[in-house]
């Protein structure tokens, strides 16, 4: 049981480690294709909403956590009203 407490934070630095070289990765490539003309730019955009949103909430909200709960349930929100969007305008289209 000694070894896990030595382990388990080493483990978790690891990850979060892995994921933030990801996102960082993932950034840079993004950069890159919008600099090379592969991407558009409203699909950059429309990619950068979530981390928009909760930059603002972060800042607005008292916890980390809240913030990513309200995250969540204003992207669900608005994945929701898109698809009724999309529907609606194809019945009347």
């Amino acid at each position: 049981m000694g070894s896990n407490s030595v382990v388990l934070p080493i483990a978790i630095y690891l990850a979060i480690g892995i994921t933030g070289l990801s996102l960082l990765a993932l950034v840079g490539f993004g950069i890159r294709n919008l600099t090379y003309g592969k991407v558009e730019p409203l699909t950059m955009g429309a990619i950068a909403v979530p981390f928009v949103v909760l930059g603002i909430l972060f800042i607005a909200m008292p916890t980390a956590a809240e913030a990513g709960i309200m995250t969540l349930i204003i992207m669900f929100a608005l994945s929701l009203l898109g698809l009724v969007y999309t529907g609606v305008k194809n019945l009347i289209w």
